[in-house]
């Protein structure tokens, strides 16, 4: 099974995890995700089978939605509920127009430190594992995009935000930071991601679901092709020549295509970014069969990624 799953990550499991039941329920050895949600969070966890992990790297760069809870006048460690508490103070006196006000500064492109509790590694160590034995370093900043940011609920002290940003950005950095410029102190309560790319919480499975659905066989149909995460490129269909030409890995000539601009943003990206030289090609019986990208140099479409014949 060559494809991808929308599974809806539900708390108190890691996204490993949830990687290792799909891996069980499906037969499927070659299983992976994409976004890794922490164990407190749910919501939108592509799961990607088969062939289908093949098409990772590209959906990484896809925006992520999520909606959020937060804690004012309680910072933690963590900087989410699971975490020591290391600052108290009562946030009464704030108002939405302030907290709203202070949100501000964090859209666009931002720089945010990586909390101690995360799994980037310092000098071959994940700084969770550091953390945990009581030791903290020096963390360089690195820049985040946020898209949107605006509050939906207001039930002080807590509050609910929605968030749409790009890769590599911690919500409970946002959380922590937002308490930093209020002076009062904040931590994330809880966090769904609401969207990723193309996939959309509300058309997500949970995981008894795909059980349930596995013992009918109807799982299958749950499968997304492995092409969604690549709709936003140029396709193009290639006759028998071409094709073999292609999967002998040559670079070939391409009409009818638009070769992209690096320093015009696509609208149509998931991940609103520069768009990239790369097409989707198609067999003419309809099977996708690979990745391309364009080669300045050669003048040619160079293929990146190559698929075994059946795929759609």
């Amino acid at each position: 099974m060559d494809g991808i799953l929308n599974v809806n990550k539900p708390p108190g499991i890691t996204s490993f995890g949830v990687v290792s039941q799909v891996k069980r329920l499906s037969g499927e050895r070659r299983v992976g995700h994409a976004g890794t949600l922490d164990p407190t969070a749910t919501g939108v966890l592509p799961v990607c089978l088969g062939q289908g992990t093949r098409v990772v790297q590209f959906l990484a760069d896809a925006s992520k939605t999520y909606q959020a809870r937060i804690e004012l006048g309680v910072a933690t460690d963590t900087y989410d509920a699971s975490g020591r508490i290391t600052h108290t103070r009562d946030p009464s006196g704030l108002s939405q127009e302030q907290v709203a006000s202070a949100l501000a500064s964090f859209r666009g492109r931002i720089r945010q430190t990586p909390p101690m509790y995360s799994a980037v590694k310092h000098q071959g160590q994940r700084l969770y594992e550091l953390a945990r034995a009581g030791i903290e370093v020096a963390r360089k900043s690195r820049p985040a995009q946020i898209y949107r940011l605006e509050i939906t609920d207001w039930q002080p002290p807590v509050f609910t935000m929605e968030v749409e940003c790009g890769k590599g950005t911690y919500i409970r950095s946002i959380a922590h930071d937002l308490g930093q410029v209020l002076g009062y102190g904040a931590n994330l309560a809880s966090l769904i991601r609401l969207s990723y790319g193309p996939f959309d919480i509300k058309n997500a499975i949970s995981l008894p679901q795909l059980e349930n659905a596995v013992g009918t066989d109807y799982w299958r149909h749950l499968v997304y092709p492995l092409d969604t995460v690549l709709l936003h490129w140029q396709a193009v269909v290639v006759d028998a020549a071409t094709e073999h030409t292609i999967r002998n890995g040559a670079a070939v000539a391409l009409e009818n295509i638009t070769i992209g601009d690096p320093t015009v943003p696509h609208p149509q990206s998931p991940a609103r970014s520069s768009l990239e030289t790369y097409c989707r090609t198609y067999t003419t019986d309809d099977h996708f069969l690979g990745i391309l990208r364009f080669d300045p140099e050669k003048g040619a479409w160079q293929p990146k990624k190559v698929f075994l014949p059946g795929c759609r």
